[in-house]
């Protein structure tokens, strides 16, 4: 279950790979855009504001965080993202850090290239830090006695989830596609208490908090702070730098 509060607890630091992405697909009229993992619809907005003329489409399999994205006046729909189908006239697919919460995603993206009209542009954002000591700190962890047994079906169980930007160039290109294919890595500025616990509360630690009890959950972060904070120590001005890589891919159909 999501929390859109929780999620837009860092909105701002959140949203800059978004716009990151955003400003390199060009398609000046759109007919139709389609956000895929719309989260709570905060971003959502900005395509909005961005192709005034055309139809947002936005899909999230979260109820609440469809319910949050309804509140602010956007056409959300509860789905998943693979059960997606372009509509005619679908001429942006947009989809920031959604997609590798589906194994099969790489298949997913060759499937959209060959739905898409010609022109149709793909804009992709996946986190790419799994081997990052704050994913690692987490399977760590959930292989350890009383965590093995209810956290055994976690996603992420290994570092291999995303491909490599490379692997994403050729398989877009082999598909036909004219690509941009880049990564970053964010240094995000956090300060206060177990600020990347907290981070990662919102999006990583999701399915590990669905299969624990409040009691256990409570357990669970009381043994992964000093983890944590272990790996991302406070600087002596009270700042915790959290390096968080990400790669973008956008695509233009044919």
């Amino acid at each position: 279950m999501w929390n859109p509060q929780t999620y837009l607890a860092y909105a701002d630091q959140r949203s800059r790979p978004f716009f990151d992405l955003l400003a390199r697909v060009g398609a000046e009229s759109p007919r139709r855009v389609a956000d895929l993992g719309c989260g709570p619809g905060n971003l959502t907005e900005h395509l909005a504001e961005r192709w005034p003329e055309a139809v947002i489409e936005a899909w999230d399999n979260s109820a609440e965080m469809v319910a949050a994205a309804r509140e602010r006046g956007i056409d959300a729909r509860v789905g998943d993202v693979r059960a997606w189908i372009p509509a005619p006239g679908t001429d942006v697919v947009l989809s920031n850090a959604a997609l590798h919460w589906i194994p099969e995603h790489a298949e997913l993206l060759i499937r959209w290239v060959d739905q898409l009209e010609r022109g149709a542009w793909i804009a992709v954002q996946v986190p790419g830090n799994f081997d990052a000591p704050s994913h690692a700190s987490i399977r760590a962890l959930a292989e350890h006695r009383p965590w093995s047994e209810p956290l055994h079906d976690i996603p992420f169980r290994s570092g291999k989830v995303v491909e490599s930007p490379a692997r994403y160039a050729e398989l877009l290109t082999d598909a036909g596609c004219s690509v941009d294919v880049w990564e970053s890595t964010y240094i995000h500025e956090l300060t206060g208490e177990n600020p990347v616990l907290n981070w990662i509360t919102g999006t990583a630690l999701t399915p590990v908090r669905d299969r624990l009890t409040e009691e256990q959950w409570q357990r669970f972060r009381v043994e992964l702070a000093p983890m944590l904070d272990t790996a991302y120590p406070v600087r002596p001005d009270g700042r915790t730098f959290f390096p968080f890589r990400r790669i973008f891919m956008v695509a233009r159909v044919g």
